[in-house]
């Protein structure tokens, strides 16, 4: 079976930057393990497989572990791959998910997802990821992910994991958030997920989903700019809508090809 495949650069303008995702069309869905084991095969943060009905686009993310319930970048990878290369009609694209119906439209080079709000709550910082982090966080909360909030970017920059003790964690599918108010944007962040084969994402679409409503109520605004700060960095361009938010960015193709499965 020939099988085409995609890969993008997300969150970014240039090839080498963002986060980068793999994306494969489907007409009919493969077994879970042969799913899962393209996604290994790509050897990329996320692959997401698609399948085009007519109506809407049923959507499917996996990292090389697990498939996820929500992932950001594969989902504006994918707005991609459909609107700029296989010449989708419409400029409204819907998905179906495990996370529900999401939407993206698409204007101007931008790819505007539409996704679940996730306000994070105050929690207790368990001491195993304590132990972990070689600077301490002001503020613990918690939502599908931890999100540590920090004095200031800087403090982002320097956060530095004990792998040996990281990868003790068990947090699936979520992870971990660092976040502080930016120098030259609204907020920073950084994501980490224990027991991955990519221990910091580069950018980090569903996170921002607790990130957005929590910087929104913070700072007193629903539009804001974001940066991720991971070797690769990332910029969002957000906004509050109350139960949902916008999660926005541009993306660039950097490969197409075929695979092919017995």
């Amino acid at each position: 079976m020939k099988l085409e495949l995609f890969q993008i650069d997300t969150f970014t303008e240039n090839i080498f930057q963002g986060n980068s995702a793999c994306v494969v069309p489907l007409k009919t869905w493969l077994p879970d393990e042969v799913l899962l084991k393209i996604a290994r095969e790509n050897a990329v943060a996320e692959t997401a497989f698609f399948i085009d009905t007519g109506n809407s686009v049923h959507l499917r993310w996996f990292t090389p572990e697990i498939e996820m319930d929500l992932c950001g970048h594969a989902t504006l990878a994918t707005a991609h791959c459909l609107a700029s290369i296989l010449h989708y009609q419409n400029s409204r694209i819907v998905f179906e998910t495990k996370s529900g119906e999401l939407t993206v439209e698409v204007k101007d080079g931008f790819y505007y997802m539409d996704f679940p709000s996730r306000m994070p709550e105050a929690s207790a910082l368990p001491d195993i990821i304590s132990r972990s982090l070689n600077i301490q966080p002001k503020e613990v909360f918690k939502s599908r992910d931890y999100v540590l909030v920090y004095e200031s970017e800087e403090d982002i920059k320097k956060i530095r994991l004990e792998r040996s003790i990281f990868d003790l964690i068990n947090l699936d599918p979520g992870g971990i958030v660092v976040t502080a108010t930016g120098t030259d944007s609204d907020f920073v962040s950084r994501y980490f997920t224990p027991q991955s084969s990519i221990l910091e994402d580069p950018v980090t679409g569903s996170a921002h989903c607790s990130l957005i409503p929590f910087w929104s109520s913070r700072l007193g605004k629903n539009k804001l700019f974001a940066r991720q700060l991971s070797e690769r960095g990332g910029e969002l361009y957000c906004e509050n809508k109350n139960e949902r938010v916008i999660v926005a960015g541009k993306a660039r193709t950097y490969s197409i090809g075929h695979l092919w499965i017995e």
